[in-house]
């Protein structure tokens, strides 16, 4: 990438696959989601190398470090070859939960019908 080229943060981050869309990433960018040391970037924002972003998505908190400059979106194996995932391990397990909720019980959504044993763990649980 020529060094006269500017990346905004905003199509960065949807490149990178963070954000589905550019206009999310600008909505987030907009709310004070995305910062960089401590303070809120506007859409705009000029992306360098060694940059380090903390975004908040719904899903999961992000600290990033940019190590490549991308223009076009890849698929997600290759576009996290793009930056360095700082984001602290405990943070990532809490994601990764069990498929059932008991206190509400309600499955989490895209965890696929539950097997028969499931099921029966659920019928038990609520008798």
């Amino acid at each position: 990438m020529a060094d006269k080229e500017k990346l905004r943060i905003d199509k960065y981050l949807w490149a990178i696959r963070i954000f589905k869309t550019r206009s999310i990433a600008a909505d987030a960018c907009n709310s004070g989601k995305v910062k960089c040391n401590g303070t809120n970037v506007k859409p705009a924002k000029a992306v360098t190398l060694g940059d380090i972003y903390e975004i908040k998505t719904e899903n999961k908190k992000w600290i990033i470090e940019v190590t490549f400059l991308l223009q076009n979106r890849l698929k997600f194996e290759e576009a996290s070859k793009h930056y360095i995932d700082l984001s602290p391990k405990e943070i990532a397990d809490k994601r990764q939960s069990s498929a059932f909720v008991f206190n509400s019980g309600k499955r989490k959504s895209k965890q696929g019908r539950p097997t028969k044993k499931e099921k029966r763990k659920l019928d038990n649980f609520f008798e």
